[in-house]
Formats: structure tokens, C-alpha cells, sequence
């Protein structure tokens, strides 16, 4: 019978001990997905994990990444990025909706959904973009009994620790790190680390695997995913790239559309009606559809 997520396709019985397999690898570039169509397109491209960003999440519902997203929100992005592609996702929680039981419960419902990790951040909420200024942080107890808290209610589900302490001091980011990994974190993420100095410290002195942010326009350098791997590193995660990308495409297009009136000039930028149904599997789920009539007409 013709394969799709309908009958089981995309079905991943072990996204977390996929994930932690990963883990023990290094330099494993992982791509952010917020949607069905960028999992789909990610996943095509070759990628063998994805990361569902709060930062592209909010600006894909047009909102600054200020903590304004509900865990109902990020839970049905995840759903359908882990529906459309069936891969290891890392979905960022921020601050966790709230203290232990929320945390709790957040891990619980993105569980349920096939979530392979959940990350969480040090910050008080609401939380800003970790590159920005003025970052307020909850105290190294409060952040432990959240990761804690995360670590008992989840059943396989990896726990990413991130911290934005290194803003103001990487010694104390380093010393919340491993108060972190103590408390159950499986994954250490040190937010804007700004020089290539710091990032072989990081590795140097936190024994856990350690999850990379090459965001762009931030405060860290732009490093490529070989040189992350000679850092040492197991997972660089491009949280907003491809948003930004396709947010210029569409935004130059409805100003040409709008000025122009015609769409003619951009047909060689777009997928082609077959492009784009090969992408969503159209035609297996059309066959899905007649072979299942077939069985239930009578002969």
C-alpha cells in the first residue's frame, strides 16, 4: 500500500533515542522548522534532526519573541513538524510557561506529541532574544528546579539546558552549567558566546553535549558547521534562517505584485504546481485514496 502519514509513513517510535544519538556525534547541523512545508523541505534537504525556534515561531504569528507564545501554540507547531517529517525535534519552551508544574506539563504535552527534546532558558519572564541587551536571569536554584522538574515528568524526552548567564560572564555561564547538568540536563546550550576563545572554554571545561546557536545578525561570529565540529561541539541548530530567508522572498514578491499588478516576472522563482504536490506527497495520498475505495467496493 502506497506510504504516507496516514498509515503510518512518517511514524518515529524513538525520537529521543534518536536524538541522543545524535548527541554523541559532533558537528550535526540542525535545522529550525515552524511549519509542515519548511519540516518537509528540511528533512529533503538531507537534515536529521530539526528545532522548532520561539524566536521564528512568534515572528511567524507576527510577534516579537517577548514570551507572548502559549504552550498551545508551540505544542501544535510541534505536532505538525513532527507529523510532516518524522524526525528528532528540539522544541525551545523558553522559559518553560511558568515554574516546576508548568514545566512539568510542557514536557508531558510535547511528549505526547513525539517531541525528541525540550529546551529551556535561565531567563525571568518575559524573556527577550538571547542576543539582545538587558537579559534578567532566574537564580542557578531556580533554573535547577525547573530542569528537575523536566526531568522527572519526561519518560525519554532529552532535556537541553540553556543558559544566557555569559552575557555578563562565561565563568558564571560555565558554573550554571554544570549546576544544570547536576540537575538532570542532558544538553548544555551557552546563549551569544562572542569569540572563538569562548567556545573552546565552554568545551574545554562542560562535560555534557553541548548544543550550538548560529543565529545570524547576533552577537556570536559566524561559524561554520566544520569548524563548530573541530570546536567540539555535537549540535549547531540555524534556529530563524530559512525564516528569514523566506520572509524576504515573500515580502519582494507583494511588493512587486503590488506595484506590478502581475505575477508573470516571479514564475521562475516559484515550485510549479508538480514541484510542490511531490513536496506534500499529493499524489501518495491520491493513491492512498483509490486503493483504499478499491477494497471496500464490492466486486
Amino acid at each position: 500500500m502506497t506510504a504516507t502519514w496516514l498509515n503510518g509513513a512518517e511514524a518515529n517510535a524513538s525520537p529521543a533515542l534518536d536524538l541522543r544519538a545524535l548527541g554523541s556525534e559532533q558537528g550535526i547541523a540542525v535545522a529550525g522548522a515552524w511549519d509542515g512545508i519548511s519540516a518537509v523541505l528540511a528533512k529533503r534537504a538531507g537534515f536529521r534532526a530539526l528545532y522548532l525556534s520561539g524566536a521564528a515561531l512568534s515572528a511567524s504569528m507576527a510577534l516579537p519573541d517577548l514570551g507572548l507564545t502559549t504552550l498551545e501554540d508551540v505544542w501544535r507547531a510541534a505536532r505538525t513538524v513532527v507529523r510532516a517529517s518524522g524526525l528528532p525535534l528540539i522544541v525551545d519552551a523558553d522559559t518553560g510557561f511558568g515554574e516546576a508544574l508548568n514545566v512539568m506539563r510542557a514536557v508531558r504535552e510535547l511528549e505526547s506529541v513525539g517531541v525528541a527534546g525540550i529546551q529551556i532558558e535561565d531567563q525571568q519572564f518575559p524573556k527577550k532574544c538571547g542576543h539582545l541587551n538587558d537579559k534578567r536571569l532566574v537564580s542557578t536554584d531556580d533554573m535547577c528546579r525547573k530542569i528537575s522538574a523536566a526531568k522527572r515528568a519526561a519518560t525519554t524526552m532529552a532535556i537541553c539546558a540553556r543558559t544566557d548567564a555569559a552575557a555578563e560572564s562565561l565563568d558564571d555561564a560555565i558554573t550554571r552549567a554544570h549546576r544544570y547538568i547536576d540537575a538532570g540536563a542532558d544538553i548544555i546550550f551557552v546563549e551569544a558566546m562572542t569569540s572563538r576563545e569562548d567556545m573552546q572554554r565552554v568545551r574545554a571545561e562542560v562535560r555534557a553535549p553541548l548544543l550550538a546557536n548560529m543565529t545570524e545578525f547576533g552577537r556570536t561570529p559566524h561559524v561554520s558547521v566544520a569548524d563548530w565540529t573541530e570546536l567540539g561541539f555535537e549540535l549547531v541548530i540555524y534556529p530563524v534562517s530559512a525564516l528569514r530567508v523566506a520572509s524576504r522572498a515573500m515580502e519582494k514578491f507583494y511588493v512587486a505584485l503590488a506595484r506590478d499588478g502581475n505575477a508573470e516576472a516571479y514564475l521562475p522563482e516559484m515550485m510549479t504546481r508538480a514541484e510542490l504536490y511531490d513536496r506534500i506527497g499529493y499524489f501518495d495520498y491520491e493513491q492512498l485514496d483509490a486503493q483504499i475505495a478499491q477494497t471496500v467496493l464490492p466486486a
